[in-house]
């Protein structure tokens, strides 16, 4: 695996096969839900762990939500916004 492999979005165009229904949960009259044991466990989700709600928008309404570890999404944002950073500082 390269370190771009490692860093890239599961979600990515082009990308077929990647989503899949995992769990259907129902959220309470405060607003909270459980995510199933076995996801968490499979997902290696620990209590205390942080993690990002991402949501895409059609029509401008919220159609989906994403739930990303914040590590993850650190990693990847620094995989891309790096080389980026590198090469403003060296002008």
């Amino acid at each position: 695996m390269t370190a771009e492999d490692e860093f890239e979005c599961c979600s990515t165009p082009g990308k077929i096969g990647c989503c899949r229904v995992e769990s259907i949960v129902t959220i309470d009259e405060r607003g909270q839900m459980v995510l199933p044991k076995e996801i968490r466990e499979r997902a290696m989700i620990r209590a205390g762990d942080k993690l990002a709600v991402l949501s895409l928008e059609k029509n401008g309404k919220i159609c989906c939500l994403s739930l990303i570890k914040v590590e993850e999404l650190e990693s990847m944002v620094k995989s891309r916004l790096g080389p980026i950073m590198n090469e403003v500082f060296r002008q």
